[in-house]
């Protein structure tokens, strides 16, 4: 039990939670009456907005990892490594291209809701971590690849038993960036339909509702730190 208390994510957790708890019960306890629509967002309950903000994040997240890791992978390899330097700029120039850009130019193709906004967030997401993989695969010294090609590994035994866990902790990092990133930008999704708790911080401006920012605002600000502290206590119990 004592354990359990030591992880960082579990006092942001228990705030969060309480938090959701506490809007949830207001939306179906008070949610009706007179005057409170006001103060509480009353299209949706938190909970049902979190589940949804969290299965877009989720979702662009696991793609975003795949695709960035084996991305990084490639460029790092000698038949692809023509390519690092067009990849590097790329990571690193596509970040400041705008998310609301990208919506715009996925909106006509899959239409509204949840494809568009995975589809950015996936985009987003995939910038970091493509450029850790490479910058922790690069960290790996040669002199200890060198060592493994000495024993009879192969290019792959090498990647998967040297390269990877070494350059894991850096990709991790990546990981942790991009996370955080997403459950951000997953707000502007609520733009086109796609729902989460981006909903009442976009209803909330259009109205000039300060209530609905506030409430869009705090849950999404302890989920990103719940988020945050997660992938760290997962690298301290993995590193350490």
């Amino acid at each position: 039990m004592r354990k359990i208390y030591k992880l960082k994510i579990f006092y942001p957790l228990l705030m969060f939670i309480a938090v959701i708890f506490v809007l949830t019960l207001g939306f179906y306890f008070y949610g009706n009456r007179e005057g409170a629509q006001e103060f509480l967002y009353p299209r949706s309950d938190a909970l049902a907005l979190t589940i949804e903000h969290l299965y877009m994040v989720t979702v662009s997240a696991g793609f975003s990892v795949v695709a960035g890791v084996f991305a990084g992978v490639l460029v790092t390899r000698k038949f692809w490594s023509d390519l690092l330097p067009a990849v590097n700029s790329i990571a690193s120039v596509g970040q400041t291209f705008p998310p609301v850009a990208v919506l715009a130019l996925a909106v006509p193709v899959v239409g509204f809701g949840f494809k568009p906004t995975i589809i950015a967030l996936i985009l987003y997401g995939f910038f970091p971590i493509v450029r850790n993989t490479i910058a922790g695969i690069e960290s790996v010294p040669k002199e200890v690849k060198e060592s493994a090609k000495g024993m009879g590994m192969t290019g792959i035994q090498i990647l998967a038993k040297v390269e990877l866990p070494l350059a894991s902790k850096i990709i991790l990092a990546g990981v942790r960036t991009s996370v955080i990133i997403n459950i951000g930008t997953a707000t502007i999704g609520a733009t086109i339909g796609a729902g989460g708790l981006g909903a009442p911080i976009i209803s909330g401006l259009i109205n000039e509702n300060f209530y609905y920012v506030l409430q869009g605002s705090l849950c999404v600000g302890l989920l990103a730190v719940v988020a945050d502290k997660a992938i760290e206590d997962i690298g301290r119990l993995l590193f350490e």
